[in-house]
Parts: structure tokens; sequence; C-alpha cells
């Protein structure tokens, strides 16, 4: 299977060359690897040059955005300006972070649960962070089929129907709900052990703390399901706080009546979805 990488880049000098290695190291490589280099301003580009100029895999594109590290935003509208660098000829199209270090095994398994099963849409490995005493343990959401943001690979037919990536916080999870809405399926592997370099919201500032409650007003999860979701996730990051902070963000996007990222159906459809999976949990 022929698959497409795209990269967005802000200030990684400390971790890309991990990142483009581990790429350069897979038993079925890639077809093409689009390096979006977007207003770094480390040692940034001069890697990039450095492994465009030794190997005709790469490319690279600069783009100028926000210098803030947000979640959201930047990093798709990255994404999409290397998305229009690249032709319709692929089986599977990935956003990959350049903080992370692939298995040499991780697409070629990731391309044959793409061929064994056509129904799959998005599809990835699970992230493991180093901890205090250097030791790499899973760092996953309790939902463990959630592909996470850092390594997500989809399918050309699903990519296609969800519209690609929302460049809005929360495209990591309202991709995943309208996959499903459109019929296609989401799988971790969880055998490929991916390292991420660095431990995730790093770097983001303060302004940061209240976009995942906005997220979940954007996709219509509705005021009930909002608590649960943001309780669920104070008790994972043992921080009442990130339950104000979410909150917080949901109630101002009411105020402010910020724009959907679904229609009306897909909203009706994603609350069902959550309803019974939290019925599932409770049941369990």
């Amino acid at each position: 299977m022929d698959y497409y990488i795209v990269i967005p880049i802000h200030n990684e000098e400390a971790f890309l060359k991990s990142t483009l290695d581990s790429i350069l190291q897979q038993t079925l490589a890639p077809k093409k690897v689009v390096l979006v280099n977007d207003n770094s301003t480390d040692d940034t580009e001069n890697i990039i040059n450095y492994y465009c100029t030794t190997n005709s895999l790469f490319q690279k594109l600069n783009t100028t955005s926000s210098t803030q590290h947000m979640p959201g935003s930047k990093v798709i509208n990255a994404f999409n300006k290397g998305l229009e660098l690249l032709d319709e000829h692929y089986d599977v199209i990935v956003k990959l972070d350049a903080d992370v270090i692939l298995p040499s095994n991780y697409f070629k398994v990731i391309c044959s649960h793409y061929q064994q099963n056509k129904n799959l849409g998005i599809c990835g490995g699970f992230i493991y962070e180093q901890n205090n005493a250097g030791e790499w343990i899973l760092n996953h959401p309790m939902d463990k089929d959630h592909v996470r943001g850092a390594i997500k690979a989809y399918s050309k037919a699903c990519f296609k129907a969800i519209g690609g990536l929302k460049n809005a916080m929360g495209w990591d999870t309202v991709d995943e709900l309208l996959a499903r809405f459109h019929g296609f399926s989401t799988y971790t592997e969880e055998n490929l052990h991916v390292k991420h370099l660095r431990p995730t919201g790093k770097g983001y500032n303060a302004r940061a703390k209240k976009l995942q409650g906005k997220a979940m007003y954007t996709m219509r999860y509705g005021f009930a399901i909002t608590c649960i979701a943001s309780l669920k996730m104070a008790m994972k990051n043992k921080s009442i706080k990130s339950f104000w902070n979410n909150m917080l963000g949901y109630t101002q996007a009411v105020l402010n009546g910020k724009a959907y990222l679904v229609t009306k159906e897909e909203g009706k459809f994603i609350r069902n979805l959550r309803w019974t999976n939290i019925k599932r949990k409770i049941i369990a």
C-alpha cells in the first residue's frame, strides 16, 4: 500500500532527528514525507534541510503562523498546507508529530490492518512516555479505541468522507466520531509502542486550558456529556482544575455563540454514541 506522511513542525530541534530516523528505518517505506516548518525559530529548518538534501523522500514547506505552541488550529493549518503538495495517488494519509519514535515495523503493521479490514478508517499504535525514573510507560486515554493525534493514519476513503481534519481544538476526537458517522471503524494496535518524546500538553500556555471545554461545545456534546467527560478527564489527570477549566471553556463558548464543528445530524449521532458508551461502561 502507498502512504504519505505530513509532519507539522514548530521548534522541534531536540526531537526531529529521532522522528525522521525512525521513518527512514521503516520496513515499509512511505511514498513521500512532507515536512512543514511552521514558523520555527530554533535549528529546526537546518535539520529539515539536511534530510531533504540527503534523501528525496522528504520535501520541505515553510509556512508562517503564530509563534505560540497551541493545540488545534496551528498544527492542522500546517498539516493542510502540507497536504496541498500531495497528489491523490495514495491509500493511507498520515498526520505525524515531530517528537515521536516509531518502531521499525510501524507502517507495515498499520497497512496490513487496512488490507485486512476494508471498513477500517483510522488506525494507530499506543503512545508511551518516559517517567522520572526513565521508564517508558503507557500514556493512553482510558478509551483504548482512540488513536492519539500524534500518530493518526487514515484510509483515503475515510479521510475524504470526513472532509479532512478540522482546524480546531478537538480535531483528533471529532475525526473519529465523524468516521463512525460515515460507517468506518477505528483500531489501535497494542503491539505498536510509539515513544512520545515530549509529554502531552507540555509547552501549552494558559489559554489552552479552556479549549477542551470549547471543543466539547463545538462537537455538540451538550452540557451533561461535557460534565461527565470533564470529570473523567479530571480523574485521569488527578486535577480538579481541569474540570473547572473545561466547564468554563464550555460556558464561554455557549455565551459567545461559537460555531459548531458538526451538523445537527452529526451532533445527534455523536451524543447517542457517547451515551451508549457511557451506559456500556456503567453496566460493565
